[in-house]
């Protein structure tokens, strides 16, 4: 199929998207058009160690030399913090590798009990679980996190900073695998958009305008379910955002916009110009999973005239009506009209 402008209404039963969900929740964390997985490092072994929480603890150049060693995985109760019930942060360096470029990477940590925030070089790269006041545990939850290329040092050294908080029995990264997996998509794009978004639940139409100020709005890992990211169960309208500068040598290219998949609908501006959508938004509603728009590629036209030179704004309106939900699934940027096309001829 080839899709300039996605805009199809799938159909299907109640019990097959039920039937499909357990077999997609592992699948749909990779991108849909890639290679196989490949492990790229064995984080399992010696991490840094302290119980407390500071958060400063996250950023890639605090000094933890003095902190404690512990094997992961293992819960730190058999590493020497028997009895311990609260906050402990593990941080581990590793180095980058240029090969990983064009790639997307899954850091893997296993289980962990309770919850947890998880950091490289200090960007907030997903969570599990809730912290109190609002405690929630996790600690049946296997934990993989996309980790975006653009925060990575892919010469030199990365940090991994992992919060956790126990609740009560056994803490920490207790079981599992830990390690980082990349995976290239065959869809090689002109320009990457993938990275740090800004994200806010709610809906307003002010939210598209150019000159509308999302300064206060979080950061959000795209792609990745919004679930993971520190909005458990969030089911509704929710608006993503994203400045970029294009290429010079993209500008008088007709291009398409690759936001990969969106769970569920999707209205996507660049600009303040409509340039594609998919799903109904005439009615949607909380609990609708009779459709399947959120298995669909989005690959959205850009008109002439719609991209300029130096700062453009990228707004996706998303509404999510059953378990996880967002910009999940890449890769996500642009690429020619030309080679968008013959990518999905080939594929037929």
């Amino acid at each position: 199929f080839i899709f300039l402008q996605t805009n199809l209404a799938y159909t299907g039963c109640n019990f097959m998207r039920r039937l499909f969900i357990a077999i997609l929740i592992l699948i749909l964390n990779f991108p849909q058009f890639s290679s196989e997985p490949k492990k790229e490092l064995d984080l399992r072994g010696d991490w840094k160690f302290s119980i407390g929480d500071n958060p400063e603890w996250s950023k890639l150049n605090y000094r933890d030399q003095n902190w404690e060693s512990i094997k992961v995985p293992s819960s730190w109760e058999n590493e020497g913090f028997h009895g311990y019930n609260g906050y402990a942060w593990y941080r581990k360096e590793f180095n980058g590798n240029s090969s990983w470029a064009g790639s997307t990477l899954i850091l893997n940590l296993g289980l962990i009990d309770d919850a947890d925030e998880v950091f490289v070089n200090g960007v907030k790269i997903g969570s599990t679980g809730s912290f109190p006041p609002n405690y929630q545990t996790a600690y049946n939850i296997h934990r993989r996190y996309t980790i975006p290329i653009s925060i990575l040092n892919l010469s030199g050294k990365n940090v991994i900073a992992v919060r956790v908080y126990d609740n009560e029995l056994e803490g920490g990264m207790i079981h599992g695998e830990q390690a980082i997996y990349s995976v290239r998509s065959e869809m090689v794009l002109a320009q990457y958009l993938d990275g740090v978004w800004k994200f806010k639940t709610g809906d307003s139409p002010l939210y598209n305008e150019n000159d509308y100020n999302d300064s206060n709005w979080e950061d959000i890992i795209v792609p990745g379910y919004w679930d993971a990211q520190g909005y458990s169960k969030y089911d509704g309208y929710a608006w993503y955002r994203l400045k970029f500068t294009p290429s010079k040598n993209l500008l008088n290219q007709k291009l398409v916009l690759v936001l990969g998949r969106i769970d569920d609908y999707d209205q996507t501006f660049l600009n303040g110009v409509l340039i594609g959508s998919t799903g109904n938004f005439n009615n949607p509603s909380i609990g609708f999973v009779h459709s399947n728009e959120y298995r669909a590629f989005r690959g959205y036209y850009i008109p002439q005239g719609v991209l300029k030179e130096g700062e453009n704004i990228i707004s996706v309106r998303v509404f999510d009506a059953f378990q996880d939900g967002g910009i999940y699934s890449g890769p996500i940027g642009l690429i020619s009209q030309d080679n968008y096309v013959n990518f999905f001829s080939k594929k037929r």
